[in-house]
């Protein structure tokens, strides 16, 4: 299964979840439901993954966590936030980055239409 497929499945799991308990909760609930939801569907899910930071050749353990990696080939990073600014995009590029991944999702619960609370971030190897 390629990231694009994968991608779709995340997007319509999010909005089931969204329409299911709405806006309002912690991101941690979002990511329970999310991470269950994904294994349900019969996906490889991580949550809570640490990522290491290396700088000058040593590597750092700063405790940066990614939300959820499916499949080991996409990163999801679960917001809950009024709204979504441009540092939320820049810590998933990073991320993304960092562990070497083309896709990641960035999706806001905490909204009352999903169709734009749902960002795709590609990293260019």
């Amino acid at each position: 299964m390629l990231e694009n497929d994968i991608s779709y499945i995340i997007r319509g799991l999010a909005f089931k979840i969204h329409s299911k308990i709405g806006p309002g909760l912690l991101e941690s609930a979002y990511e329970a439901a999310l991470a269950y939801e994904l294994k349900k569907s019969g996906l490889q899910v991580r949550t809570q993954v640490g990522l290491p930071f290396l700088y000058d050749d040593i590597q750092l353990d700063i405790g940066y966590r990614v939300d959820i990696i499916v499949n080991e080939l996409v990163i999801i990073e679960v917001k809950s936030v009024e709204m979504l600014l441009d540092v939320h995009y820049k810590q998933l590029l990073k991320y993304l980055k960092l562990s070497d991944k083309k896709l990641g999702l960035l999706i806001n619960f905490n909204t009352a239409d999903m169709n734009d609370s749902i960002k795709r971030i590609v990293n260019k190897l």
